[in-house]
């Protein structure tokens, strides 16, 4: 079982990335902070120095058609944002 799902690329995280040194990921919901570190250190080779992590609830959605009203979901996920020391840079685009 895979700690690290994928990386999380956006407006927000790519900013963070270059003037914090602050990298987002997506992760397993029942990784703590010193697996994640340990995670993104094997993978990366980078050292950690802080680890900050999100649950992020699911959305509930209704919709109304022909044959009814439809509900449904997105799936809940855990987010980890991981600061690296300075100097250090994690390449996300290097395995494209």
């Amino acid at each position: 079982m895979s700690i690290l799902i994928k990386p999380i690329i956006t407006e927000k995280a790519t900013a963070d990335s270059e003037m914090f040194n602050r990298y987002g990921f997506v992760v397993d919901k029942k990784a703590n902070k010193v697996e994640i570190k340990k995670a993104v250190e094997a993978a990366y080779g980078v050292s950690v120095t802080k680890v900050r992590t999100i649950n992020v609830r699911p959305d509930r959605k209704t919709r109304y058609t022909k044959t009814g009203m439809v509900t449904g979901k997105t799936s809940a996920v855990k987010k980890a944002i991981v600061q690296v020391a300075d100097g250090e840079v994690i390449d996300l685009y290097s395995n494209l």
